[in-house]
């Protein structure tokens, strides 16, 4: 079985990645990056987290030779859901869990984060994010793929701040989503090593910052109006206040 771990850029996508991997590892499950070498899928499953970047008939079809041969791996994506998605979901070969943000903060760790990286000479994904325009037009994409995550029946949905504030039991849930014993002693483990404050700087866990609602004193009050503007129809069914 493939499990999917989805979700928006900087909301603890590579926290829930590692997460999710570590817990379906110690089930049984395969090492991710084994599979990525051992099936020469470096091509598709790229970056330390195995991200498969569009969910495309014929990336999902290249993962299905490890699976018909009864391994059960972790894959990233922050991507829309697709047909094919859908069939291997409707078929039980995929599983998935999606984890969403606040965008205000989203955005605004995106931000920090690609000019971080490009004042170091390392260059990233959200680099080009030079200001607050080329910024809010980045996220609403994404917040574009949390509705149609949201949408989607039978996908396990956290949140980064209950994640953060409530992590206990939001790991205990995600452990039985995943069709594990929240009290068996090899996943409670797994589940206390990955505690926010024992998974900081830690490699592919993108954790920097991660704090709640700094959107607030970051963005001016023209900008928050902006934020309002652009997210405020979808920020009530998330979960947020506008």
């Amino acid at each position: 079985m493939i499990i999917l771990a989805a979700g928006m850029p900087r909301a603890g996508s590579g926290w829930h990645f590692n997460l999710v991997h570590d817990l379906v590892k110690t089930a049984g499950g395969s090492d991710s990056r084994w599979i990525r070498e051992h099936y020469r899928l470096q091509s598709i499953l790229t970056e330390v987290n195995c991200n498969i970047g569009v969910l495309s008939a014929r990336r999902l079809a290249l993962l299905l030779l490890p699976v018909v041969q009864g391994k059960t791996f972790v894959i990233k994506a922050h991507a829309s859901p697709t047909s094919s998605w859908r069939l291997l979901s409707s078929l039980g070969i995929l599983r998935t869990t999606y984890i969403s943000r606040d965008p205000r903060d989203a955005m605004l760790s995106a931000f920090e984060y690609g000019k971080r990286s490009l004042e170091r000479g390392r260059p990233n994904a959200f680099s080009h994010l030079t200001d607050f325009e080329t910024s809010l037009d980045f996220m609403r994409r994404y917040v574009q793929i949390w509705a149609a995550w949201h949408r989607q029946k039978g996908v396990h949905r956290m949140r980064y701040e209950d994640l953060l504030m409530n992590y206990l039991p939001e790991a205990r849930k995600l452990a039985g989503f995943l069709g594990l014993d929240a009290d068996a002693p090899n996943v409670i483990a797994v589940i206390e090593t990955h505690q926010p404050e024992m998974v900081q700087g830690e490699q592919g866990f993108h954790f920097h910052r991660g704090k709640i609602g700094r959107y607030r004193t970051a963005y001016s009050a023209d900008e928050q109006a902006r934020l309002a503007s652009a997210f405020g129809d979808v920020l009530p069914t998330m979960g947020y206040s506008v």
